[in-house]
């Protein structure tokens, strides 16, 4: 039990020495971080397929576990951009109640994955399979949005990439102009809607004011509400919220348990896996990135999976979908000056109470700027500039990161993110058995009959062929063969079989084996496996001189 991970969260002692300045920075960043995932929350919603208050839901009840119980100090839990293609090819094929089942086992699986201290293991994962699966997701992402943004006439869009190309090039005749300007506004405001900006020293102006005071207003809220006004006093054709999910209920749902059999937890198998994994990729990038951009302590990976395990969990039972932590609402809570899980804790809680007074207001919000939202959301996603950098590395990375994407957009994120890692490891196997070497090193003070050969590198099951064609360099005449090996640093079980079976080839012709400058990890495997016995003592030496 005590290789275990301790159930700790960071709450408790970022609490410790609170005080009312720490307080009133929390509020602050809460009450920004709140007002940004509103729009956000019920665009990822509607967008994965589900009705819009189901991400308000998770936004609430998984945002305010997460913080509470999470290893970051600054993480905002809730419904990512990340997870769009994932849950509504979920609910495309296993159905909306499967969902929840599946979200729930997943969250059972993350916090197994935290207790057994695996956290650290997803930092294994090649950034080049990361950028990959992240472009791709955010393409599939800004094509999943065409249709709303062009208010194209469409009962329900296909899971799968080349069917959504057809069907949206099917409909192009049902284009909407209103939707389309609606949709281009909203993404043009949020684009060149300032993110800060810096007073002039001097006489400030009304407009130096207004502009300082307008950067602390997120874009998204400005163009969500802008275009609903506009849409509302117009009386603009366009498809809302409230045409198309009957509005948002102005109150949390009640706790209910899912349907759940054995047999169908059998089918969630695949689904579960890939909720899982990429909630732990996408949390543990999401802190890494948080604890560079301010003076706080290192989030601790176990103990977020944990919490992410607790909140995945939870909140299925209140309708609400998969959540992790979110890279644009943690950002934005470090820079409003969050420094404690209090202000994701308060994030959750003016959701609530926007929620329970405004929600009948949502039913007028056009689902095309929510669209337009959610196009400059895959646009941040995605690392383009990657894209342009690709000459400049190796085929490895490029055919790792080229694939993950193809994949990522053609089939889905298990998929690719199993044949990124096989690709990875094939290209690392490679490499490093490229990188052994075996020479042929003369000495010109050892008595005739004497052959070294330095080895360099790992000796591994990728690099055993060039120790089996070594005794075809030995010369006729030879007495001894002399392994140098201060420059190998491992072997592995293959390795040591190939020195084997060295030794039994050499032995056949007469010739004597000698193991010289053997580094610990060689030598612990040599003697524990019984070869150094077989070799004798005096056949391993200290140094080549020692002959």
């Amino acid at each position: 039990m005590a290789r275990l991970h301790r159930f700790q969260p960071r709450l408790i002692q970022a609490v410790q020495g609170y005080d009312r300045l720490s307080f009133a920075k929390d509020l602050g960043a809460g009450l920004t971080v709140g007002i940004v995932a509103l729009p956000l929350a019920m665009a990822f919603a509607i967008a994965s397929g589900v009705k819009p208050e189901a991400g308000l839901f998770t936004a609430i009840i998984a945002g305010f576990l997460i913080s509470a119980l999470g290893g970051s100090n600054v993480q905002i839990g809730g419904p990512a951009g990340a997870f769009i293609v994932i849950v509504y090819g979920i609910v495309e094929r296993y159905g909306l109640a499967n969902l929840l089942i599946a979200t729930s086992l997943a969250g059972v699986l993350l916090f197994i994955m935290g207790w057994l201290k695996l956290g650290a293991l997803v930092r294994y994962i090649p950034v080049s399979i990361v950028i990959g699966f992240t472009n791709g997701i955010a393409v599939l992402i800004g094509l999943s949005q065409l249709k709303d943004l062009l208010g194209l006439q469409v009962a329900k869009m296909p899971g799968d990439f080349f069917s959504q190309i057809a069907t949206l090039a099917r409909h192009l005749d049902s284009v909407n102009p209103w939707a389309v300007a609606i949709g281009l506004a909203c993404l043009a405001l949020v684009v060149i809607w300032p993110k800060s900006y810096t007073m002039p020293v001097g006489p400030q102006t009304w407009r130096d004011k207004f502009r300082r005071h307008a950067a602390q207003v997120p874009g998204t809220v400005i163009a969500l509400a802008g275009a609903t006004v506009v849409a509302q006093l117009l009386a603009l054709p366009v498809e809302t919220i409230g045409s198309k999910f009957g509005g948002i209920p102005q109150a949390l749902p009640a706790f209910d348990l899912p349907e759940f059999t054995w047999a169908t937890a059998k089918q969630l198998v695949i689904p579960t896996i890939t909720i899982a994994l990429l909630g732990a990729i996408e949390s543990l990038l999401c802190a890494r990135v948080a604890d560079n951009m301010a003076e706080i302590p290192r989030h601790d990976p176990n103990q977020e999976l944990m919490a992410q395990g607790v909140a995945n969990f939870v909140t299925p039972f209140f309708g609400g979908i998969p959540a992790t932590g979110t890279i644009a609402r943690t950002v934005t809570n470090v820079r409003a000056g969050g420094r404690t899980p209090v202000a994701g804790m308060l994030h959750a809680l003016t959701l609530l109470v926007i929620v329970l007074v405004a929600a009948p207001l949502a039913q007028h919000v056009p689902l095309a700027a929510l669209a337009g939202i959610l196009l400059f959301v895959a646009w941040n996603m995605g690392e383009w500039r990657e894209f342009a950098r690709l000459r400049q590395f190796l085929l490895p990375y490029r055919t790792v990161l080229l694939g993950t994407f193809v994949l990522t957009v053609v089939f889905d994120l298990t998929v690719a993110v199993e044949m990124g890692l096989l690709a990875a490891c094939g290209f690392f196997i490679y490499r490093m058995g490229t990188l052994f070497s075996v020479t042929h090193v003369p000495h010109e003070g050892l008595p005739p009959g004497n052959e070294v050969f330095e080895l360099f590198g790992s000796l591994f099951f990728g690099a055993v062929g060039k120790i089996e064609a070594l005794p075809e360099q030995v010369p006729e005449g030879t007495r001894t063969v002399v392994l140098e090996m201060h420059r190998l640093v491992s072997m592995d079980t293959s390795g040591l079989d190939a020195l084997e079976q060295l030794h039994a080839a050499l032995k056949r012709r007469g010739i004597a084996l000698v193991l010289a400058s053997v580094n610990p990890q060689p030598l612990g495997l040599i003697q524990r496996s019984g070869f150094a016995a077989e070799l004798g003592a005096e056949a391993i030496i200290p140094g080549v001189e020692a002959l």
